[in-house]
């Protein structure tokens, strides 16, 4: 890790690099949201003393200014403090990034979309329309850090993450309690899955990358791969994690399912589970071992709280409940686009799928069903 310290309002140089034991310094660190490449300020700006008109170059006259007020002399910008040229250096930082925001005196989240004046109150539209709420890396850069504070595009102070924790709340559908900065290694795999549902990342891997530090797990970069390898790559490491950990294991994932399926199963008709073929519970498809057996399922409903039930292994539980919400609203791109992640991560018998069909129904009371047909090889 290297930091910037600021000799001037316009100067900027890199510290030493800090490796090992060493002793960091205390710094801020920067939460932002990217323009366009031109427009940030890179490592070789900044080894070179270029890029001063660069847009960019606010957000480091910001952040060194910020700095200085709450009397840190370093700080750290992900734009520019990382030698991107070297793809060892850049898979270190990015499996590293949640501990450097976790070790970070504060957090400075940067809105170059939110526009305030000094004696304008914080207009919360505004803050929920922020492009940075939408982010895949702004996700571990708003937990990790203990202080978290957020400024308009002109550097005005907007308030911290417990002064707006409920805006923040509606905002994320993060629990209160993580934004309070409670162990993440308390929250099941799919709740915190589930916080980054609908945030994008301009590279496609950083998708699966930007959740390293969300787990705690470690995996090697390999830009080009894809979003659906990468994916696999997470999967298999959460899945491997947590069983090397049984008793985080047995309390995150259980033989019955997770949480948000469960949850809608009293909106069930209730002629609708006894009219479908519903499967038997998962643990009769598990060996000795824990390990899937060869027989699996025929038919799957996929009203919300019936859900696939074709075998269980860590982390395919949330592929289950993927597929059922998908199948559920009709997404069949995305119910097959889900099959193949979980089949390229477990081979074709986690579960003998090979033709999925739509097929719909009304109930007795006029609603309307869809359920998933899984033909077995």
């Amino acid at each position: 890790m290297r930091l910037l310290q600021r000799s001037n309002d316009t100067e900027f140089s890199h510290t030493r690099e800090y490796v090992g034991h060493d002793t960091i310094p205390p710094y801020a660190i920067l939460s932002h949201t990217w323009g366009s490449d031109d427009e940030e300020v890179t490592f070789e700006d900044i080894r070179n003393g270029t890029g001063r008109s660069k847009p960019g170059y606010t957000k480091l006259r910001f952040c060194g200014r910020q700095a200085e007020k709450d009397g840190l002399q370093y700080f750290w910008v992900d734009t520019c403090c990382i030698d991107k040229s070297s793809s060892t250096e850049l898979s270190e930082a990015i499996n590293s990034m949640f501990r450097w925001y976790q070790g970070a005196s504060r957090c400075y989240v940067y809105l170059s979309d939110v526009f305030t004046s000094p004696n304008q109150p914080l207009l919360l539209q505004d803050f929920n329309r922020s492009r940075w709420f939408t982010r895949g890396w702004t996700l571990q850069e708003l937990l990790a850090p203990k202080q978290v504070d957020f400024f308009s595009a002109e550097g005005n102070w907007l308030g911290d993450k417990i002064s707006l924790l409920h805006p923040i709340h509606s905002i994320t559908r993060i629990s209160v309690q993580a934004l309070e900065g409670g162990s993440l290694s308390a929250f099941t795999v799919e709740e915190r899955m589930s916080w980054a549902e609908g945030r994008e990342t301009r590279r496609e891997e950083d998708a699966a990358y930007s959740l390293l530090g969300i787990f705690d797990i470690y995996i090697p970069l390999i830009y080009g791969e894809g979003r659906k390898r990468a994916t696999v790559r997470l999967l298999k490491a959460i899945n491997e994690a947590l069983e090397d950990e049984p008793s985080a294991s047995s309390s995150i994932l259980s033989s019955e399912g997770l949480g948000r399926n469960h949850e809608r199963t009293s909106t069930v008709p209730s002629n609708v589970e006894s009219a479908s073929t519903v499967p038997p519970s998962t643990e009769s498809h598990l060996n000795g071992d824990g390990v899937l057996k060869d027989h699996l399922i025929d038919v799957a409903p996929m009203w919300p709280g019936v859900i696939v039930r074709s075998g269980i292994s860590g982390v395919y539980l949330r592929q289950r409940d993927m597929i059922s919400d998908a199948a559920y609203y009709g997404e069949w791109d995305k119910v097959m686009e889900q099959l193949e992640v979980a089949t390229s991560a477990y081979g074709e018998n986690w579960v003998n799928a090979v033709r999925i069909s739509e097929q719909t129904s009304n109930s007795e009371d006029g609603v309307q069903c869809t359920s998933l047909t899984v033909d077995r090889t």
